[in-house]
């Protein structure tokens, strides 16, 4: 997972989007006890964001998970503004997005916000290295300078030797690298994923998924994903945020989530999940009694998922210790513990 801030890059507060012919009406006579369908049937609008409030820190990965007409996509395009809330505020750097002018969106779409859809938006008859810098091309950079940067971000995504082929050559994998880089070029702050992977076979998905996470290792870009695969969001995000009906249901990382769900509906996408490989050290680590030898003990961070664990207590007798940079440990973990965990996981 990425390193992130205190500071939110990204902020929303109390965002609506309602679609129909008097949005702004229908909003105002919503009361909080009409279902997401008496709404639609007393006034014939789709409230398809309610009331969402949310920070993205600089640097983490947040993914907004939900099932298809929970309202995931919408609110990502409101986030760009290709889609326009019915109210609310944006906050990008504190600065309220719905405040700005055409002119000013235009340029923070150019400069600092990358978008990457599920169907990759490729140019057909534009060669790779000409989609990828195509960003690059509408701010005017020289055509030099711009294919330069290009075959930087195609070698960065693993496409070298594809420069040259056309989309159509490539398989779709390959096209969603494509598309990956071209956000890339243009060193956007803000990366929107609109469930880029969902169209993809399982296997080039979690090749996707694990390229992702490697840039994101190197590059810590600001990241709101949307997905409907509550495994993809395990694997991806610092935090989830659950969807329902326009909603936030909650908001928390992978393990505060497959811990500690709020409800029946969140029970339901955690309740299969794989928790030997969410669970960390840190949640099940004890304090280090006074007596422990701690010569020869292996060192691993708060974060070694129960799966990363199990392979070194093979290895060795001793506890593990728990570091996190210091040279006094917060705690250990044994085999006993390991196991304790998994069979409550069950």
């Amino acid at each position: 997972m990425s390193e992130t801030s205190s500071e939110p890059k990204i902020a929303c507060r109390d965002v609506w989007k309602v679609f129909g012919r008097t949005p702004e009406r229908v909003l105002s006579a919503i009361s909080p006890e009409q279902t997401h369908a008496q709404v639609l049937e007393q006034t014939g609008h789709v409230v398809a964001v309610r009331g969402v409030s949310f920070d993205v820190r600089k640097g983490e990965t947040f993914v907004v998970m939900g099932l298809s007409g929970s309202g995931k996509s919408t609110l990502v395009r409101c986030i760009s503004r290709l889609t326009d809330p019915t109210r609310g505020e944006i906050l990008f750097d504190g600065r309220d997005i719905m405040q700005m002018s055409e002119t000013e969106l235009r340029e923070l779409r150019r400069h600092k916000i990358s978008m990457v859809f599920q169907n990759f938006g490729l140019f057909p008859h534009r060669r790779v290295i000409d989609n990828v810098a195509y960003g690059l091309e509408v701010r005017g950079v020289p055509k030099r300078e711009r294919l330069e940067t290009a075959a930087r971000m195609i070698e960065l995504v693993g496409l070298s030797g594809w420069e040259y082929h056309l989309p159509r050559q490539l398989s779709g994998g390959m096209q969603q690298r494509v598309g990956l880089a071209r956000a890339l070029a243009v060193d956007p702050e803000i990366l929107l994923f609109d469930e880029p992977f969902s169209a993809l076979d399982p296997l080039i998905r979690r090749e996707m998924q694990d390229e992702l996470l490697r840039l994101q290792s190197t590059l810590h870009k600001t990241s709101i994903f949307i997905t409907h695969d509550f495994a993809e969001a395990l694997k991806l995000g610092d935090r989830i945020a659950i969807m329902r009906h326009g909603q936030f249901v909650q908001v928390g990382t992978p393990e505060e989530l497959v811990l500690h769900p709020r409800n029946d509906y969140v029970n339901a996408f955690v309740k299969d999940a794989p928790r030997a490989k969410v669970i960390t050290a840190a949640t099940i680590m004890q304090p280090c009694p006074p007596g422990l030898d701690r010569s020869g003990c292996p060192t691993v961070s708060p974060d070694t998922s129960l799966e990363q664990l199990m392979p070194l207590l093979i290895d060795t007798e001793q506890p593990l210790l728990v570091i996190n940079g210091h040279t006094q440990p917060l705690g250990y973990v044994d085999r006993v513990q390991v196991l304790q965990a998994l069979v409550l996981a069950e």
